[in-house]
């Protein structure tokens, strides 16, 4: 009987805070677990990076990378930070250092038709006494914003059947590092019960104790490096004779010395590799306010219009995280201000739709103007007040103008908003009845960039 030892990490969204410890205990144990002759593999399960951090916005996520080859894991799969966080040359490029293979298998190159050079669709791993394990991963299908980038994302269903078919006839068992989230892993596990253990991700899910669905295993570790998962098996020869899943809280994990230096070096080091961008030089400082409309609001709905070439725009003054200061703009402001990865949606309604979509904000925008949404893409601390730039709302006759008339009812009307506005649930006519396109390939705080370098130019007496 053989004892295996699966470590797993998933969603840590770059937090750092929680990296030295994580590091430093999956090396001991490792190392632990490989001196008393049993066999150790470690897995990522996607959404290492996350640009919210100043370290993974200066380096395109390359900096989160060489940390996960500090602990040398076995493989990891790509969440959709990785994905669509990403241009598809920055993607292309992410794992050009790492030490790990990285498994996925339902994105393929628009254009070629294949998988990602950077990437394998299946990996074979090996315990001590031979007993092989076949790893697939899968990524959250979100065509929308994947094809834009120029990825062609696949449903599971269209992947799963042909990866057993490929993998049976070579391992012993199978294992599916999944980043689609606790709903899918449980419905795949009721119709794929040839797959032993399910790893999860992407929802945040904790298990603390795994989850038995009909034959399969489902394990997950929580979010930001709060939890590593731990699942322990007793392989007999070709079969899996037991399976327990546990996690292990990271702040009970020991602190390696100096762990706030550490910490701190990550964040210092972001933050200089900004600042030394110059972006432009603004004349006043552009104040903001999450409870109304303000100079920042203002300016950041001009740029919208201006980037997406629409006559109005909407947003939420929650994105805008603190002022725009007087004198020289860097990167790294920007990156204070918004450091939501969310891109710019140009939507198309009619004007009865239009004016429902209104109704639908006005509705509420009590309720939104203090509530601390979390997610989807949003990094900030509330949602705040909704702002309109092109549109006005008579609260007394409840007429929704546009440009200052009348909106008609069969007449096409563009606007301009972030992304997140379409995947929130509280203005499901933008989904529902919107004809949406995702620009790529900047996001917000690119935006705003581009607006100030054009109309406030940098001095380059400060460059």
């Amino acid at each position: 009987m053989e004892r295996v030892h699966i470590y797993h990490t998933n969603d840590i969204h770059s937090h750092f805070e929680n990296w030295p410890r994580i590091s430093a205990y999956l090396r001991e144990e490792s190392k632990r677990l490989e001196q008393e002759n049993e066999t150790v593999f470690l897995f990522d399960i996607g959404d290492a990076c996350d640009r919210v951090h100043p370290l993974t916005e200066a380096t395109d996520g390359k900096a989160n990378i060489l940390l996960l080859n500090e602990v040398e894991y076995d493989a990891v799969t790509i969440g959709n930070n990785e994905g669509i966080g990403s241009s598809k040359k920055q993607l292309n490029h992410l794992y050009d250092e790492a030490n790990f293979p990285v498994v996925i298998s339902n994105l393929y190159d628009d254009k070629t038709g294949y998988p990602p050079e950077w990437a394998k669709l299946f990996h074979i791993v090996q315990t001590k006494t031979g007993h092989k394990i076949g790893l697939f991963g899968l990524t959250a299908p979100f065509p929308t914003s994947y094809k834009p980038i120029g990825w062609n994302v696949k449903n599971p269903d269209e992947v799963i059947g042909d990866m057993l078919e490929l993998l049976s006839p070579l391992v012993d068992s199978i294992i599916l590092l999944s980043h689609l989230g606790i709903g899918e892993d449980k419905r795949i596990a009721e119709m794929y019960p040839m797959i032993s253990i399910i790893i999860g991700s992407h929802t945040h899910h904790l298990l603390p104790n795994g989850e038995i669905i009909r034959n399969t295993l489902l394990a997950a570790a929580g979010k930001y490096g709060q939890y590593v998962g731990h699942i322990e098996l007793e392989i007999d020869g070709n079969k899996i004779k037991t399976a327990k899943a546990t996690v292990k809280e990271t702040a009970t994990m020991q602190a390696p010395k100096n762990e706030r230096l550490v910490i701190e070096s990550y964040e210092k080091k972001g933050h200089q590799l900004l600042m030394e961008q110059i972006i432009a030089t603004v004349p006043d400082t552009f104040s903001v306010s999450w409870q109304g409309s303000s100079e920042l609001v203002t300016l950041g709905l001009e740029a919208l219009k201006e980037y997406a070439h629409t006559d109005a725009a909407i947003l939420n003054a929650g994105l805008f995280m603190q002022p725009l200061i007087e004198g020289t703009v860097t990167k790294d402001a920007l990156h204070e201000i918004l450091p939501h990865p969310m891109r710019i949606l140009r939507c198309t309604l009619n004007g009865e739709d239009l004016i429902r979509m209104i109704y639908e904000m006005e509705k509420n925008r009590l309720f939104l103007r203090n509530f601390p949404i979390k997610g989807i893409g949003f990094r900030g601390q509330i949602f705040g007040e909704i702002c309109y730039n092109g549109v006005t709302y008579d609260k007394m006759t409840g007429e929704v103008c546009w440009l200052d008339k009348p909106i008609e009812p069969d007449k096409q009307y563009t606007f301009a908003t972030v992304d997140h506005f379409m995947f929130i649930p509280f203005f499901p006519t933008i989904e529902i009845k919107g004809k949406n396109e995702v620009l790529f390939p900047y996001f917000i705080r690119n935006v705003l960039e581009l607006y100030l370098k054009k109309h406030y130019p940098a001095d380059k007496s400060t460059e």
